[in-house]
């Protein structure tokens, strides 16, 4: 007995030295990787600030040469209002534009004229009401409820089929 109580202490041994080395390995290949992605984010955060920079000479550029035929002021403010213009496109550029696609099918309200494809007939009318329980066989027996809105649906709600 004592044996296996040597090769069990072996065992956990062995697997805290394979855990040790594997924390050691990932802790080295975790450290390279922000060592690479930090200095990629110097470099974007140094280029950055150059752009600012010329930037800014740019527009200095820019009312100098406006104020050469203009007042002070005057060329000062209208940089000023170039540079505001600019930076209002260029937000208007970075939202994303979100299309939303036509509808395929048209569950209410008024078809179109023609199908999607252009050719044929148009679509059938829709029947304006929900269809009457009947006593035909295979028709469900009870009342009708309407299918829920998708406002009224907790997705934390957990859904069970009776």
């Amino acid at each position: 007995m004592e044996r296996l109580d040597h090769l069990e202490h072996l065992d956990k041994h062995l697997v805290d030295e394979l855990a040790q080395v594997a924390r050691e390995t990932i802790r080295d290949e975790l450290r390279e990787q922000t060592r690479r992605q930090r200095r990629t984010a110097m470099l974007y955060a140094a280029s950055g600030t150059v752009a600012l920079y010329a930037g800014a000479a740019l527009a200095l550029a820019l009312g100098l040469a406006l104020a050469v035929a203009l007042p002070d002021w005057a060329a000062a403010l209208i940089t000023a209002a170039i540079l505001g213009v600019v930076a209002y496109v260029l937000r208007g550029a970075a939202r994303p534009k979100h299309a939303v696609p036509a509808p395929e099918h048209v569950v209410g309200g008024t078809p179109p004229v023609a199908p999607p494809s252009g050719l044929g007939m148009p679509y059938p009318p829709m029947p304006s009401g929900a269809p009457a329980a009947s006593g035909a066989p295979g028709a469900p027996a009870g009342p009708e409820t309407p299918p829920p809105h998708p406002d009224d649906i907790d997705p934390e709600r957990p859904h069970h089929r009776a």
